[in-house]
């Protein structure tokens, strides 16, 4: 009996990993433009004064407009690919392993409240790992969607031609390390945007829940709460964003050393002396536009997902 309640308690595991990553894709097949135009916006003016760079892109709606008028409609589903392997990767394991402590009890109260330290924990954890796990995708979905007709180039231009003949370039010509270029910041990106975006959620359905709204509703009350998720979240994972972004696209000496940044704290420093603080949060507009639609198709596409799967258990 022992042995199959640890099997039956390792394939449900597998089963809540296998449930964030599907949740996460699903949502990125919508939001992807947004990102493209996202990491656009982080790359144009990289370390120049705010008054001398060419402005291409606006904010999100011009960019759209710029890249679909000028590279096509594909243009904006640039790296998609990429970012699906990004996406299930890092979902795989920021919500998996926050599923798996949930159940667990480990996230809650023991009056079944969201525990600020707990859930936090839990979904740090998992981001950390997450972002390991798929820092190569970022690399890659970057490099891809940051390339772009010259009349609107911003930032280093590589010439990769898809997604895994991109990776097998950057192995062959850097190494292991070139293929998890980036991943310094991604570690705290993760960390910090799963646990403000998790415990977030958590307590904003909890408030909801406590003053009787939605009670019948499980799909909006998932909704409301991702926004709050969404909004938390932007604000604090913007700088490991922006951070991640510029270390993963900038362009590489013949020992395969960065020539713009030597890690993210080096990245941070340049970019505030150059750009100001305000150049840390370059492209929040564009990323809560991306995260808040993201969030909660993720969300509440997770939530429902794992109605199915209780469902399914009997």
């Amino acid at each position: 009996m022992a042995a199959k309640q640890n099997k039956d308690g390792v394939l449900r595991d597998l089963t809540d990993l296998t449930m964030g990553g599907t949740s996460a894709m699903f949502a990125t097949l919508f939001t992807n433009p947004i990102e493209v135009v996202k990491t656009r916006l982080q790359l144009q003016g990289e370390l120049r004064s705010k008054g001398q760079t060419t402005v291409f892109y606006k904010n999100v709606p011009h960019g759209l407009y710029v890249v679909f008028k000028t590279e096509g409609l594909r243009a904006l589903q640039s790296g998609l690919p990429a970012y699906l392997g990004f996406q299930f990767f890092l979902n795989s394991f920021r919500l998996g392993v926050y599923r798996i402590c949930e159940r667990r009890g480990l996230t809650t109260t023991a009056d079944g409240r969201t525990s600020i330290l707990g859930g936090a924990a839990a979904a740090g954890v998992g981001g950390a790992l997450g972002s390991v796990a798929g820092a190569p995708f970022y690399l890659v979905k970057t490099r891809l969607q940051a390339q772009a007709a010259k009349a609107i180039a911003v930032g280093h231009q590589h010439s990769h031609s898809g997604t895994f003949s991109a990776l097998g370039e950057i192995f062959r010509k850097e190494g292991i390390r070139g293929v998890f270029r980036g991943v310094t910041p991604q570690i705290p990106r993760g960390m910090v945007g799963s646990s403000s975006q998790m415990v977030s959620f958590g307590f904003a359905k909890d408030w909801l829940r406590g003053r009787g709204w939605f009670q019948n509703n499980p799909v909006l009350l998932s909704f409301m709460g991702a926004n709050l998720g969404g909004l938390v979240m932007t604000v604090c994972l913007n700088p490991f964003d922006v951070a991640a972004t510029r270390l993963s696209n900038q362009p590489v000496d013949a020992r395969n050393r960065g020539t713009l940044y030597s890690g993210m704290m080096d990245c941070f420093v340049k970019i505030i002396r150059k750009e100001g603080v305000y150049g840390l949060y370059k492209g929040v507009g564009a990323n809560y536009l991306r995260l808040g639609p993201h969030t909660v198709l993720l969300l509440v596409c997770w939530d429902q997902l794992k109605v199915l799967e209780q469902y399914l258990r009997g």
